[in-house]
């Protein structure tokens, strides 16, 4: 007897499920099972084997009693989220860590990751949130449930982009390194370095006076919710938003064969039939009700949440860098004012990887209006005219025009935070 493919369906949803609860209800036992470094937690349970092993195994954490800053850069895809990554990545006392929810989806839906399924959406949010919880209380144990192979005695060479963690490429978490390799390349980081100890990161987590968290796997900042508002956190949400145009072009160069169909439109000047629209219409509804809940200042946000535009940083790197820093009290070191100096003025060339965050910023904010046709602009146009007006984007009239205005499709606007 053959199955329906709605049957198929539902039985891979529900297996996504069960899967995530699996992981959630284990991890949860052993997250609370001796909250404090004492026996008598242990001896309380009705099963003392396992008890025993889950406190002799498990770490134990606190509530956030030290007041821990906990930064959370809200983003897209190709909207300058690893530039502005690098911003917290570099400061002396902030423990940064460069997508770690991508765990997240990869073991839950692997197959799906442009699903638009509300359930997919709701498994990967529930999964997303308890990570990042726990990640900002430096359990990073919770991290080995996510990362395939699961790691051995807490040491893995699996973590995705470990190299774009300056705290996890330094002693203590990495003792091979001499005093010429403070300024590892990402790359050289896995090579020097070797496998990851958990147990050292989590050492040096807790050494550091903030976590810093940079995601493209959060719709929305309506999403985070109960994050910011649990007393466990001092949670501060940055989000981050790009001119969708800027975004639609650098996806298209980046990743090449998802977007092909824009390409061949682009260099053809007919638009295919199967054109995927959802590629650019998404990223703009979720900008739209993201920012609204933000700009309409609900308490809970009450000095929570930065709304910042990718082209304001561009231009004025250092002014806006020092804006971002004052809205979370946290002081702006030497380490992070030299690496704007050295990484924002670079050329073309200067950039190694599609990555890479050596450049001209201001030219690469508006460097899209030389890429895309005037038929794939005034398109997006039309299809995100809303949030190009609530963030302030001009649209251009005509090519002319477009090649013309050059930044100042960007109207001035100062959007302060919510405080």
């Amino acid at each position: 007897m053959q199955c329906s493919w709605k049957a198929v369906l539902l039985l891979a949803v529900a297996s996504i499920a069960i899967q995530y609860t699996a992981i959630r209800t284990f991890t949860a036992k052993s997250f609370h099972s001796c909250p404090n470094p004492n026996p008598v937690n242990c001896s309380l349970s009705q099963d003392t084997d396992v008890a025993d092993r889950l406190c002799d195994e498990s770490p134990t954490f606190s509530y956030n009693l030290s007041r821990k800053t906990h930064v959370l850069i809200l983003a897209t895809t190709r909207s300058g989220s690893s530039f502005v990554g690098q911003l917290f990545n570099q400061h002396f006392d902030v423990f940064y860590l460069f997508e770690p929810l991508y765990h997240v989806q990869y073991t839950l839906i692997p197959k799906l990751t442009q699903s638009k399924s509300t359930t997919d959406r709701r498994v990967m949010l529930g999964a997303s949130r308890d990570l990042l919880r726990s990640l900002y209380d430096c359990d990073l144990y919770f991290l080995e449930n996510y990362i395939k192979p699961q790691p051995v005695n807490h040491t893995t060479d699996r973590l995705f982009r470990r190299g774009a963690s300056k705290a996890l490429c330094s002693p203590p978490v990495c003792e091979s390194l001499g005093a010429v390799d403070l300024h590892l390349e990402e790359g050289d980081c896995v090579k020097k370095c070797g496998t990851l100890n958990l147990t050292l990161a989590t050492e040096s987590c807790r050494e550091h006076g903030h976590v810093a968290i940079k995601t493209v796997r959060v719709p929305e900042v309506n999403d985070l919710r109960a994050l910011v508002e649990d007393p466990r956190l001092n949670l501060k949400v940055i989000q981050l938003v790009r001119d969708p145009r800027g975004i639609l072009a650098s996806r298209s160069e980046t990743f090449r064969d998802t977007y092909r169909l824009w390409r061949i439109w682009d260099g053809t000047g007919r638009k295919p039939y199967n054109l995927d629209v959802t590629q650019l219409t998404t990223v703009c509804e979720d900008f739209w009700n993201s920012v609204s809940t933000g700009l309409n200042r609900p308490p809970w946000l009450k000095g929570k949440y930065m709304l910042v535009r990718y082209e304001d940083l561009a231009r004025n790197p250092m002014k806006k860098t020092e804006e971002i820093y004052d809205f979370l009290g946290i002081p702006m070191d030497s380490n992070v004012e030299r690496w704007i100096q050295n990484n924002t003025r670079g050329d073309r060339s200067s950039s190694k990887h599609k990555y890479g965050t050596v450049r001209n910023s201001a030219a690469t904010a508006e460097k899209w209006r030389f890429r895309l046709s005037y038929e794939i602009v005034a398109f997006t146009q039309h299809a995100c005219q809303q949030v190009l007006a609530q963030l302030g984007y001009k649209t251009a009239g005509s090519e002319e025009e477009l090649k013309n205005l050059s930044i100042s499709l960007v109207e001035e606007r100062d959007f302060l935070p919510f405080s």
